[in-house]
């Protein structure tokens, strides 16, 4: 177990970890802001990587049936146990949705594609595409309705899934693998060139990101019941649940490691847009996006190692 983490630390962590540390240092040396950069992965490079993955992947109905399911009864199951917590520790309202925030979406973009990448290859990432998509799509509707809960509006999480490009991209690979069309080869280049430019720049982004939460407020004045039970949902509960889902479907041995991968993630870097929008505890959800994403730097490791 010890030579498996040492290796996976070696091979997929360490060069992970450059961008991020990079990031980590231009945020602090030289004020780098990220939302330009933000705005560049979001729109140009992410959906570059949806459109030229989904177009060549290697990927079955099945398997994207199969993600969907797990997908949603993921979400389910994990937002009914952060209601129970919620009660149970008394939280506040705005903690409960802060909390559910934090357990439900992970950061399966800026730091799970690059990881599954390194960690299992081209085909780990063609099957990391779906769930990434369904997240999206999960976290710009019901993660609306759970930072938002009495002055949610459905249209506004139904519009707002069609801002984002990768969801346009995701369509357009669909049609033309469907259609058999195959793109010209300089454009096929062209955005091949954006797609491998997403990994590093998403990583030094998240670095910044991470500097910028430690910099902040935004890790004061969170209650002990509401920070612990946050790290124990992202980090314990929600890989177990994800595990205990998984073994209930009819996956083959890569997609049950990247689902479970990808479920495993630190909380998402977007959960806490949600939770300023909507006064759902952001300070709560910030403190828990940086601590959920140090220790995976030790979770990770290890789940990997089991998997491979």
């Amino acid at each position: 177990m010890l030579t498996s983490f040492l290796t996976t630390l070696y091979h997929v962590f360490l060069p992970i970890s450059l961008p991020v540390v990079a990031g980590a240092l231009l945020r602090y040396y030289k004020g780098l802001a990220t939302k330009p950069l933000s705005a560049v992965s979001l729109y140009i490079m992410s959906p570059a990587l949806i459109f030229d993955t989904l177009l060549h992947a290697e990927i079955t109905t099945s398997d994207v049936a199969v993600t969907a399911v797990f997908c949603v009864a993921n979400v389910v199951v994990l937002w009914l146990l952060c209601s129970l917590l919620g009660k149970l520790l008394k939280l506040s309202q705005p903690e409960q949705a802060g909390l559910a925030l934090t357990t439900l979406f992970t950061n399966s973009v800026n730091y799970g594609l690059p990881l599954v990448q390194l960690a299992f290859g081209q085909l780990g990432l063609d099957k990391a595409s779906v769930y990434v998509i369904i997240q999206i799509i999960i976290v710009n509707t019901f993660g609306v309705f759970v930072a938002a809960r009495s002055h949610f509006s459905a249209a506004k999480a139904f519009q707002s899934v069609f801002t984002l490009p990768s969801i346009y991209a995701a369509v357009c690979a669909v049609l033309l693998r469907m259609s058999g069309t195959v793109l010209p080869e300089a454009l096929d280049t062209g955005v091949s060139m954006l797609s491998a430019a997403y990994a590093p720049l998403a990583l030094v982004i998240l670095g910044a990101q991470m500097m910028g939460v430690k910099e902040g407020k935004e890790t004061a004045l969170v209650t002990p019941a509401g920070f612990w039970s946050g790290m124990a949902m992202r980090m314990i509960i929600g890989p177990l649940t994800a595990w205990g889902l998984l073994l209930l479907l009819p996956v083959d041995r890569t997609l049950f490691a990247v689902l479970l991968i990808l479920s495993s993630m630190p909380a998402a870097v977007n959960a806490v847009i949600l939770a300023e929008q909507y006064d759902a505890a952001p300070k709560l959800v910030s403190r828990c996006i940086l601590w959920t994403t140090l220790s995976s730097f030790i979770l990770l490791p290890v789940l990997i190692g089991v998997m491979g």
